[in-house]
């Protein structure tokens, strides 16, 4: 303890002692005055070194205080002066006013006083506005900087090990991985076994030497499937390279038939190896969701696809197809009723197969209901024929009245979507747990994956052709009446440009079923005829046509002029029908004050990842979204996802 704490602790009991003293002389005075006057003498003593001891004290705590005083600022000259701490003070010109040794030492100058701030940091200029912290490079070195900008002044802490560390770290971190090839059955269909062996082989040789240049651990877990283990910084590696794999592969094997394509499902910065492998299962899925022949990598939150240039292969088996509906036939059994829903702003394709569904709940003997939210121009004359059948009419209901029947036992179909977002009345979902999607569009990253049961092929024309494969199989002998089979008709037709495009031999096939049960194509034929008024708005539209990079069509319509979604997409239609047009887009403001683009191509160009990085979908060669703003500002867009895909892969060189 300090001596002069000492003194004050003395101090404080010789004032008890001295009082103690007093009241007892004053006692004395009473009975004995000599004794009296002596305890008085005594007690004058003891104040005369009470003030000694204090005086004491005071002396001794500003000698203490000068020591203290003297101490810290030593402290702290030793802090500005020894520490590896740079320290910059700078006046309100960004003018450095003052430095520390350290300072000047990192800089190999004497002074930095008068130099100017951002001469000498330029990552510096525009941030030292407010408090914060960055990290800048000063030579091989790496700096956190603290920004104190109410006192205009900057530390500089070296973190060069720690930065290096971190990011050998971040490096380092396993990713796990799921290569399959996704079509070996249909690949091969038709060879010997030498002939198949030998594909085989040529294809598992070009994995490997692939897995080889970009240090992959490659690892065969089936005849068609392969674990491949990985870190983030080969990952990175792969996709800057695109995964030049897939084109590989697909090369390789293109005098085949059918080529050969790879799925490649990708999972990084999970947790643990648990979350990395559902990572890694859940972007395969998606992957082949969307027709395979692509890369899906999920690294935390973010999902990025590659590849998918070439359209998703045809099953040739129907296996899936029978299994499907038998699973569709026992839940519809097991539910008290049926809701089926399209998109919002249904098309035929919607529409038909909702009537499709619809059969297969009336035949399951329960009650089955179209949810509808209105009427627009695609469907008018559909709805038209509709209305005259009461039979069929009185099955379609608002989403309001869905909403007061729709009980947790219901079955709710959502069909030609698989977005929650997108459906007629994405309420209904929350109300019950069986929900089933059958969807023929390529699987996006907002996905019914809580669906009870998934029916999606992106190698199907239309949904229309998947709810017909499954009526086949769900009853034998099944019967349909004229109209039901002339809308799942007209839904074939018109995602197939009337059987032009995206059709297969099981499209035909399920055509030819809906004509042994009385399609009407005549009454198709009618339903699409073209209005005259509309023809010529179409070809003002169409007049304002602008060719990108020699094969891209990009028409906008004028400032003020409003076209409905039908009239857009005819217009992408017809673009893509001119010479050397490899790709279309039209993009217009539409009557509901959105912006509509609609993407057309003949399969060169993927226009389906030029419209899911502007928020849209759909299939390689058919595609949309909408947007908000101007029509002015959805073309500079356009014009710019354009560019960067072009400088990513070369496609319209």
């Amino acid at each position: 303890m300090p001596k002069f704490l000492v003194n004050r602790w003395h101090g404080l009991h010789m004032y008890g002692l001295i009082g103690l003293v007093l009241l007892l002389s004053g006692g004395l005075m009473v009975y004995e005055w000599i004794l009296g006057v002596i305890g008085l003498i005594l007690g004058g003593v003891l104040v005369f070194y009470t003030i000694r001891a204090e005086m004491a004290f005071r002396e001794d705590l500003t000698e203490y205080a000068a020591t203290l005083s003297h101490r810290v600022k030593k402290a702290g000259n030793e802090v500005f002066n020894e520490l590896p701490i740079g320290i910059v003070l700078y006046d309100e010109d960004r003018t450095i006013q003052w430095n520390n040794p350290h300072m000047a030492q990192l800089l190999k100058r004497d002074s930095l006083i008068g130099e100017g701030l951002y001469e000498l940091f330029p990552s510096l200029k525009g941030k030292t506005d407010k408090d914060g912290r960055l990290e800048l490079n000063v030579g091989a070195l790496i700096y956190q900087v603290m920004v104190k900008a109410e006192h205009r002044l900057l530390y500089f802490q070296d973190v060069t090990a720690l930065s290096t560390m971190s990011k050998r770290f971040e490096e380092e971190k396993i990713a796990i991985g799921i290569l399959m090839l996704d079509n070996v059955d249909e690949a091969t269909q038709g060879m010997d076994d030498q002939t198949r062996s030998l594909t085989l082989a040529k294809t598992t040789g070009e994995i490997t030497e692939w897995a080889q240049k970009y240090e992959v651990f490659l690892r065969r877990t089936a005849s068609d499937r392969f674990l491949i283990l990985m870190n983030n910084r080969s990952l990175r590696k792969l996709e800057q390279s695109r995964f030049e794999v897939l084109d590989d592969v697909r090369d390789l094997t293109i005098e085949n038939k059918v080529p050969m394509t790879l799925s490649i499902g990708i999972g990084a910065s999970g947790d643990n190896l648990t979350e990395l492998g559902q990572f890694a299962q859940t972007s395969l899925d998606m992957a082949l969701g969307r027709g395979g022949d692509q890369v899906a990598v999920k690294v935390g939150q973010r999902l990025s696809f590659y590849g998918g240039r070439s359209n998703a292969v045809e099953k040739r088996t129907r296996v899936r197809a029978r299994v499907i509906s038998h699973a569709m036939r026992d839940l519809i059994r097991d539910s008290d009723k049926v809701v089926i829903m399209g998109h919002r702003f249904p098309d035929m394709d919607a529409i038909g197969a909702a009537i499709g569904v619809l059969k297969a709940a009336q035949v399951s003997q329960k009650e089955g209901y179209i949810v509808l939210e209105g009427v627009n121009p695609s469907i008018q004359r559909l709805m038209e024929a509709i209305r005259a059948d009461e039979r069929l009419f009185k099955w379609f209901i608002t989403p309001e009245q869905a909403m007061q029947i729709m009980t947790p036992r219901s079955l709710a179909v959502v069909v030609d979507t698989s977005k929650a977002s997108m459906v007629a009345e994405p309420k209904l979902l929350q109300t019950t747990q069986r929900i089933m999607v059958i969807d023929h569009h390529r699987r996006g990253e907002e996905f019914l994956s809580e669906a009870t049961l998934i029916y999606m092929e992106p190698y199907a024309s239309s949904t229309c052709e998947l709810v017909t494969e499954l009526l086949q199989y769900f009853q034998e002998r099944l019967t349909m009446e004229v109209l039901e089979a002339t809308a799942l008709l007209a839904g074939i037709t018109v995602d197939t440009k009337s059987f032009a495009l995206r059709t297969g031999a099981r499209t035909f096939e399920a055509a030819s079923f809906l004509r042994r049960n009385g399609a009407d194509s005549g009454l198709i034929q009618r339903m699409l005829k073209e209005d005259l008024e509309a023809f010529n708005r179409k070809a003002e539209l169409i007049k304002h046509t602008e060719v990108l990079y020699e094969h891209i069509a990009v028409a906008v319509t004028a400032p003020g002029s409003k076209y409905p979604q039908l009239l857009i997409a005819q217009a992408a239609d017809t673009l893509i029908n001119m010479t050397d047009i490899m790709a279309s887009f039209v993009v217009s403001e539409r009557p509901d004050g959105l912006i509509g683009i609609s993407a057309r191509s003949l399969g060169e160009i993927n226009v389906q990842v030029v419209m899911e990085r502007l928020g849209g979908g759909g299939h390689l060669t058919n595609a949309a979204t909408q947007l908000e703003g101007k029509v002015e500002d959805a073309v500079v867009r356009l014009k710019a996802v354009l560019a960067e895909i072009n400088e990513e892969e070369g496609l319209f060189e």
